[in-house]
This record gives structure tokens, sequence and C-alpha cells, in this order.
């Protein structure tokens, strides 16, 4: 039996009083901001003409549409099939992204398309400042104490040779991979392996920088997985208006202490013992002082693995995977 507009209505009213998430984040986030960003990706098309019908074809999906798509599937950790089957299934999908039920949803291959280009040409980076200085608007200023961390992301484990291992190794791509296209876009030779307390992991590292009292993401960077932490530490800093910044023992070098004597941002990053020269009671003490702050980027990790499910992820080379 075909619903009519006072049952949909009705069926919205139901998922709104039974806390939809969906609806609030639609209140809190304005998703027209990036609009400008997505034009920039996919030109306007003029109106076909008869002295230029190239602009004929199926109309472009809506800006808005396409984004909330792609924030439904990183939000809810799905496959672009997934999302389009998601999407025509659930009246909560179909209102948010702005379709009913006589629209049909993006189908994936629009979705990875869209997704593709915006990742290539790196807007990705713009979308994210964009949506930082949005914070900033709200009023979700990071000018108090800010910190930094690193998480392992693993993919799919590379099935090579050991010659084909050595030349990736080495960054040069091995001639069988360029032979054949086809084996060419299912290698991934980006992701390194890497070892954390005698496990070995495969992928890539998630870096990130919080403030402290919102707990939100004011710069990120992705690199392969044996990257140390401290090395994209630098790249994290500018532009944030941080007065104290924490961390674990792994961003405790010289490097970063020079950087940070400039800036004038106070070091809250935890002391580290060696073998030869163990910490003090104090050093003890102020470490656990600072770790009552510096956990609090746990709580961003673990939103990330348990609710977005992002602690593996299925995408092929390093662009990807930062996207």
């Amino acid at each position: 039996m075909q619903l009519g507009f006072f049952d949909i209505n009705d069926k919205y009213e139901k998922l709104t009083k039974l806390g939809d998430p969906l609806v609030q984040i639609d209140k809190l986030i304005d998703f027209s901001i990036f609009e400008e960003i997505f034009f920039k990706a996919f030109p306007k098309r003029d109106k076909p003409t008869k002295k230029n019908p190239k602009n004929a074809g199926r109309k472009p999906i809506a800006p808005s549409i396409i984004i909330k798509t792609i924030f439904l599937k990183r939000l809810f950790s799905l496959s672009n099939e997934q999302a389009e089957y998601q999407i025509t299934d659930r009246h909560s999908f179909q209102r948010f992204i702005g379709i009913d039920a006589n629209k049909s949803a993006p189908d994936f291959t629009s979705i990875w398309t869209y997704e593709n280009q915006l990742s290539q040409l790196g807007y990705i980076d713009l979308m994210f400042e964009r949506f930082d200085r949005f914070l900033i608007e709200q009023g979700y200023i990071a000018h108090q104490g800010a910190i930094i961390d690193a998480i392992i992301v693993e993919v799919p484990k590379q099935r090579n040779s050991r010659e084909e291992n050595k030349q990736i190794k080495s960054d040069t791509i091995p001639k069988n991979f360029k032979k054949n296209r086809h084996k060419r876009a299912q290698k991934d030779i980006d992701a390194r392996w890497t070892k954390k307390r005698n496990v070995s992991y495969y992928g890539y590292k998630n870096h990130i920088l919080i403030d402290s009292k919102f707990k939100l993401i004011r710069s990120f960077n992705v690199t392969s997985a044996n990257v140390h932490d401290s090395v994209p530490a630098p790249d994290l800093l500018p532009g944030n208006i941080i007065n104290e910044l924490y961390g674990d023992s792994a961003y405790q070098s010289d490097n970063i202490r020079l950087l940070l004597k400039p800036l004038c941002i106070n070091d809250q990053i935890s002391e580290k013992g060696h073998k030869n020269k163990k910490l003090t009671e104090t050093q003890i003490v102020s470490n656990h002082q600072k770790s009552k702050i510096r956990c609090r980027v746990e709580h961003v990790f673990g939103f990330m693995q348990n609710t977005m499910k992002s602690k593996f992820i299925r995408t092929i080379g390093l662009t990807r995977a930062r996207f």
C-alpha cells in the first residue's frame, strides 16, 4: 500500500520522538558551507542548447545530497552499495539528505565518482578548514590546551612476492603492477607494516590534534603506519591558537621543544624514562597530572573506532585513506 503524505509525516514525527540523532546533527551543522568547495570540484553545467548539446544528460545530484551521503557513509561505516541501500530503505536517512520516497537515492557508482573526484583533487583539506572556520563562528574557539596523538588504521593485507615488497619499500612501483592496470588498481603501495607492543599492523596512521576543552579535531594528517608519531607533529600546529600542548612520551624530543618555543606554547608532553635514567618521583607525579587531560583524546579515538568502525578501512592508497 502506497504511503500518503500524512503517513510519512507521522513516521517522521515518531522518529523524532524516538530520538533520531540525525535531526540534531542537521540542526547543529550547516552543510551548505561546503557547497562553494563542491562547485569548484564539479562546476555547474549550463542548460543544453542546439549549439551546445553536450550539456544534455541526467540532472546532476544536488551538492547537499552528496555531501550528506558521504557523511552518512563515514558515520555508519557503510560501503557505497550499502549507502545506496540504506538510504533507499530508511526514512531517517531520506529525511536527513533531503529526499522523499518518490525520489531515488544516489546510486553507488555516483557516490564513488563524487568521492573519488573530491579525494583526488585534495578538496578534503579545504572542506576540513571550512568546517573548522564554522566551529569558530559558532564559538568553539581552540585557544586553550591542545592534545596531539596518533592511531593505527589497518587496511587489507597485500600478498606480494619478496621482490615486489622490496621494490615497494624503496618507493618503486613493481613492473608487474605497471603492466597490468587491473592488478595495479588492487595493490596498495603506500601502506606499510609497523609493530606496537609486539603486535604487527599493516596500514596507515591517523594523526590528530584536538582542543582539550571541546574534544574537537582541529587538524589532522595521514601517513603510512611506519612513520613515527612525532614526524607529522609540526604540520598539525600552525594555525591553531593554543597555549599548551599535551602528548604522550612519543612526542618528547628536542625538535618538538624547539618548535613550541617560538610559538609560545607551554610544553605539557609526558616525560620519557630510559633504561639508564629512570623517571624521578616528581616526573611520575607530573606525568600522572598531564595524563588526566591527555586521556581525553582517547574519547575521540573511541568514538571513531566503536561508532564509526574506523579501526579498519577498505581503501587503496594514501589519497583515499586520507579522505
